[in-house]
């Protein structure tokens, strides 16, 4: 009993001993990283590094909207009478000057002639009286009276002629007749005003979309643009038009892109999308795993610095390539 006693006692202070050499002697890990204090600095290791370039970049703005003819107008009647001949449909291709609808005549023919006699006869008296002027046999006065006659005359004849061209209905400019409101046979006596069909130009075609007030300053009138359209056409064109008013509504400013359409193919009113190149700046493409958040939040790229270095630095994003 007493023999145990000793050895437990032994063990007790030989543990003590060795808790105290930990305080009072140098561990010799301790003393071995102390001699080589930039073991573990010093270690270089491996980064993946690509390289890249700063080049012009030119965003792109896209607007959803719609196209739009660049003129539409509806035909009217410029004088009184029955339509006795209609010579367009719905869907009839139209050249500037055709003749869309005949009004009935309403005597306009007779009243041409009887103008144009009159002044046939106002010209025959003065070649036959300036003679007689000139030679001294009739005062001077009635020279100028005869003349002031035949210009009246000759007002009257193209007066009545202008009247009769008016029962002709004639086709603005070139187009695609889209209604036709009446039929041969329809007319009232105020016939005037009345509408007779709508022409639609379709070339060239307009893009219409709305730019917000933020975007405005990078659209300017000849800038280029690309118009994909819901039916899958990709077409090229510049802009127009940037309105200098807002849409009170919508706080918008109104863009009109002009695209060539000679083949008719852009129908009117379809859904577009604009793709507006706005001014270039210096950007530079890398892959989506090369970016990463700072502890802040902000977005950026680690790159090689001076000495080798890998260091931090915050970019924009300009463009995201889903490809």
């Amino acid at each position: 009993m007493k023999a145990s006693r000793i050895a437990a006692a032994g063990l007790v202070l030989a543990a003590g001993l060795w808790i105290l050499s930990g305080y009072l002697i140098p561990h010799e890990s301790e003393s071995a990283a102390a001699a080589r204090p930039n073991e573990v600095e010093a270690k270089p290791f491996r980064v993946g590094v690509i390289d890249s370039k700063i080049v012009p970049f030119s965003r792109k703005l896209v607007l959803s909207g719609r196209t739009e003819a660049d003129r539409k107008v509806m035909v009217t009647a410029r004088a009184s009478g029955v339509i006795t001949q209609l010579n367009v449909r719905r869907g009839s291709v139209v050249q500037a000057d055709d003749v869309l609808a005949v009004l009935s005549d309403e005597a306009r023919i007779a009243q041409v002639e009887q103008a144009r006699a009159l002044a046939t006869q106002r010209k025959t008296e003065l070649e036959a009286k300036r003679k007689l002027i000139e030679s001294g046999a009739l005062p001077k006065l009635d020279l100028v009276n005869l003349e002031s006659q035949l210009k009246a005359a000759d007002a009257a004849l193209a007066a009545a002629e202008a009247e009769r061209e008016r029962v002709l209905v004639r086709a603005p400019f070139a187009g695609v007749v889209t209604e036709v409101p009446v039929e041969v046979g329809q007319a009232t006596f105020s016939m005037t005003g009345r509408e007779i069909a709508q022409i639609v130009a379709l070339d060239p075609m307009l893009a219409v979309v709305e730019a917000p007030e933020r975007k405005l300053a990078g659209i300017k009138a000849g800038d280029s643009a690309d118009v994909h359209l819901v039916t899958g056409q990709i077409v090229s064109g510049r802009i127009r038009y940037v309105a200098k008013s807002a849409n009170p509504a919508t706080r918008t400013y109104r863009i009109e892109i002009e695209v060539k359409n000679p083949d008719g193919k852009i129908p009117d009113g379809i859904t577009a999308e604009v793709a507006i190149k706005m001014a270039a700046l210096p950007a530079t493409r890398v892959p989506r795993s090369a970016l990463i958040f700072s502890a802040s939040g902000d977005l950026g790229v680690r790159v090689i610095g001076g000495g080798d270095k890998v260091t931090y630095i915050q970019v924009t994003l300009n463009e995201d390539e889903q490809s």
